[in-house]
């Protein structure tokens, strides 16, 4: 169907909403059977690399060049570290540290969200340790104090060894952010579930499960919930660093 130029995706000086529509699908030579959907990287001014990897069955990815977060969205994948294989379903998640060696093979055909950023060690942490997890097993917190249909799953333990953070956050229909919230981290965030209003800088948004937003440092952002499914995305955002450096 002629769509005549018409999408909701939009690319700002400080975001980027990319809908399923504008989804450009590209290979890399690192990974044999595995299509990419690069969402945000440093050519868009990311200081980390987001994609949704979508394997055929054996595809498969290798070593990372830097820490990999990795959560799967459909299908069955084999995770392959120190000599042990673990098997990944939807809702699984595993964070390996950066120099791990280790490869990600499908079992069936699979998609997966794949955030990747290069190690940001200090003199008052130690290196990260290996992560596998399910959503399911992770508690929720109640993400503002007072109101229990907003929540939060801290899939990354919020600790000093870390220098980011990934949470799936769930909106119950209506619910909403209590304040526009414009700070120095950035953002990566893949809608899983449900729909909303987005407010990014100066401009709104109806987004739905499957669309990405990028925000910059400073961006101001807002979300409410709509519609009768509670709505539910994953976010990165770069924490527990100075801005400076140590």
């Amino acid at each position: 169907m002629q769509h005549l130029g018409h999408t909701r995706s939009s690319l700002k000086h400080d975001h980027l909403l990319q809908t399923p529509d504008t989804f450009v699908r590209t290979a890399l030579n690192s990974a044999p059977g595995v299509e990419f959907i690069i969402h945000a990287a440093p050519q868009l001014g990311a200081e980390f690399t987001q994609f949704t990897a979508e394997f055929a069955p054996n595809g498969t990815l290798a070593p990372a060049p830097a820490q990999r977060f990795l959560y799967v969205l459909e299908g069955e994948l084999t995770l392959s570290i120190d000599s042990h294989q673990h098997t990944l379903t939807e809702g699984h998640f595993a964070y390996i540290p950066e120099a791990t060696p280790h490869t990600v093979t499908a079992v069936t055909k699979s998609r997966a969200a794949i955030i990747e950023k290069p190690y940001e060690l200090t003199s008052t942490s130690e290196a990260p340790k290996l992560i596998i997890g399910n959503q399911a097993n992770v508690p929720a917190a109640i993400a503002v104090p007072g109101d229990d249909a907003l929540r939060v799953q801290p899939l990354i333990p919020d600790a000093p060894a870390h220098d980011f953070a990934v949470n799936i956050m769930t909106y119950d229909p209506g619910a909403a952010l209590p304040m526009v919230e414009i700070h120095i981290m950035e953002h990566g965030l893949l809608m899983l579930q449900g729909s909303g209003i987005y407010r990014l800088g100066d401009h709104w948004y109806p987004v739905q499960a499957g669309d990405f937003i990028y925000m910059a440092p400073y961006c101001p952002q807002w979300f409410g919930a709509l519609g009768k499914q509670a709505a539910k995305y994953l976010i990165y955002k770069d924490s527990r660093r100075h801005p400076l450096g140590e």
